[in-house]
């Protein structure tokens, strides 16, 4: 019976360490504006997610204002019914030639989310962007992005030079590493890229599920820890 109570007590420390160090990197992770996106291949329409965290320390956010890396002419900004977007153009210094053979002077330097009511700096959003990736295998681009708040704002720009990494940053900016293309090509359009933002939501509403499961499976372990304990004690004083 004690062999039985120590596996059991055992496996309920082991659950609650990984929870505690699964919850501690998402906690680490979330500290600043990221982008995730669905697609890295190079060529690919993808959508990529920008998570807008806590405020300037307490301080609500009432807009962010995301600058697209040069290598991008354009973005199609999802429709967040907390915010409104708008998209900022600007003239190039020389035109610039597509690949499809046609040429442009201007491009989408930036897209900006300007919150309906202030986001509570307890509380955090999404921003999703649809973009085509470069056709620049092993780059990453960086998307600086500005956070403006009721009281201050966060510049979250600083991009790492050689020998450093992200988590060596105290404001990074959020990037997005282009991996090789698919070998049978990327055929999706911009709109129906842009489609795909349902199964978006999905994903993150099953990851939110899959940690209420988590918590509540510990609980059962501890509270089936409790009653074989409770069941030793009772035999033992008899």
């Amino acid at each position: 019976m004690k062999s039985a109570l120590r596996r059991t007590l055992s496996a309920t420390a082991i659950a609650g360490g990984t929870a505690a160090l699964m919850m501690a990197g998402l906690s680490g992770a979330s500290a600043h504006v990221s982008a995730d996106p669905n697609k890295t291949a190079a060529n690919s329409y993808a959508l990529v997610t920008f998570g807008i965290p806590h405020g300037c320390d307490t301080s609500p956010t009432t807009k962010v204002t995301i600058n697209l890396p040069e290598e991008l002419t354009d973005a199609q900004p999802t429709v967040n019914p907390n915010w409104t977007v708008e998209k900022v153009t600007e003239t190039l210094a020389a035109p610039k030639k597509l690949a499809d053979g046609t040429s442009i002077t201007k491009r989408t330097s930036q897209i900006v989310y300007t919150a309906k009511a202030p986001l509570d700096p307890h509380l955090r959003d999404a921003l999703v962007l649809s973009v085509k990736l470069p056709d620049a295998a092993g780059k990453t681009i960086y998307f600086p992005t500005l956070q403006t708040c009721e009281q201050g704002q966060t510049d979250w720009s600083e991009i790492p030079k050689d020998g450093q990494s992200e988590e060596d940053l105290k404001s990074p900016a959020p990037s997005v590493t282009i991996t090789p293309a698919d070998a049978s090509g990327d055929h999706h359009s911009a709109s129906t890229a842009a489609t795909e933002q349902a199964s978006s939501v999905t994903d993150d509403g099953s990851t939110a599920r899959s940690w209420a499961g988590l918590i509540a499976g510990l609980g059962g372990l501890v509270l089936g820890a409790v009653a074989l304990f409770r069941s030793r004690s009772g035999n033992t004083t008899k």
